[in-house]
């Protein structure tokens, strides 16, 4: 594209975006050009930390005078779609933080408006950039555990509330992004109950459950009033279980070889016996790597080389429409709300950082 430095802006500097200024300051050929925020006080911090950086409180004038190839929005989740379809139209390659939009429908406008102006837009799920992730993506993959039966999350603490949205939409994307990348296809069907203990009308605690093709379950339980901080998913296969446990320091991802087996054959039920298989546990070794750092470099590379996200714009709208179908199912007390398919999700090669991997994707 004859881009040598990639000059990005980031919108938002709060809880998230300092993180992706910090990222995008170290890459050697990214400038870090602008900041934009409404609170003064959060941009002379960041002018502290980045001397060089323009500071804005209008997103307009950001994008007037900042002199961008790209743009990071970090907000708030109600104003996604506003400020990315503002880049998009400016001619910006845009990376919006997850949810993408608040509704799948906003999701659908601003992947026709990049399509239609051949700019990147990437969503920022970025536990899909974290080398355990994507291990595990690979050991599901070569069919080291079997078939997948089911997946059980959790991602729990307490505090940082919410206004705007429930745990389901702030907590949920996280698992919800894994899961989807793992299982390779959308959920059937969505159930999700909660109630809210804090604020009147937004759930502090919810459990959801995706069934799958094939007899597969998936369970996301989410909460902000838990006592302990715990981000786990369990993985369980025909031939092996995983365990990935994030707040771990050191080994995160346990592999467990053990099984379930049923008896193929039996005459009657004194003869009907189930055998249990205690196998070994292994840690498998893992390079430790930022996964946002990973996920900024991306998005200088799609930009640079015009490629698709490894998690574009469609992945960001298939987990919105997840979470619509969850706030439904809350609506309905819990009862399964169903998924038009598309498509199945197909599993497309990308390259990051030099590796081989797949990129989920709707057809």
């Amino acid at each position: 594209m004859g881009i040598q430095t990639i000059r990005i802006g980031v919108a938002g500097c709060g809880y998230w975006g300092p993180n992706h200024a910090r990222n995008l300051n170290n890459l050697p050929e990214c400038c870090l050009a602008a900041v934009c925020d409404r609170d003064l006080q959060r941009l002379t911090h960041l002018k502290t930390l980045h001397p060089n950086v323009e500071c804005y409180t209008s997103m307009d004038e950001m994008i007037e005078h900042g002199r961008l190839d790209g743009v990071v929005i970090a907000t708030g989740v109600n104003s996604h779609f506003v400020l990315a379809q503002k880049c998009l139209t400016a001619g910006l390659h845009t990376l919006v933080e997850k949810p993408m939009a608040a509704s799948s429908e906003d999701c659908d406008k601003l992947v026709d408006l990049a399509a239609a102006r051949s700019l990147v837009l990437m969503v920022g799920h970025t536990f899909l950039y974290s080398p355990h992730v994507r291990k595990i993506k690979e050991i599901v993959d070569a069919g080291d555990i079997g078939e997948i039966q089911y997946i059980s999350s959790r991602r729990l603490n307490l505090g940082l509330f919410q206004k705007d949205i429930n745990v389901t939409w702030d907590l949920a994307p996280h698992d919800l992004s894994i899961i989807l990348y793992v299982m390779g296809e959308m959920p059937m069907t969505v159930n999700c109950c909660g109630k809210a203990h804090v604020s009147r009308g937004v759930e502090d605690v919810t459990t959801m459950c995706l069934v799958f093709r094939k007899n597969r379950l998936a369970t996301i339980h989410n909460s902000w009033l838990d006592p302990r901080k715990v981000r786990e998913m369990t993985i369980v296969g025909t031939r092996r279980m995983i365990v990935y446990d994030d707040v771990a320091p050191l080994e995160k991802i346990r592999i467990y070889d053990s099984r379930v087996e049923v008896p193929p054959h039996y005459d009657s039920f004194a003869e009907f016996h189930y055998a249990y298989h205690y196998g070994d546990m292994y840690v498998p070794y893992i390079r430790q790597e930022e996964p946002l750092k990973v996920e900024c470099q991306h998005f200088l590379d799609c930009i640079r080389g015009g490629s698709k996200p490894l998690t574009d714009g469609a992945q960001g709208r298939d987990l919105v429409r997840v979470l619509e179908a969850a706030s439904d199912s809350l609506r309905r007390s819990g009862s399964a709300v169903s998924l038009a398919m598309e498509g199945k999700r197909s599993e497309v090669p990308v390259e990051l950082n030099g590796q081989s991997h797949l990129e989920v994707a709707a057809k």
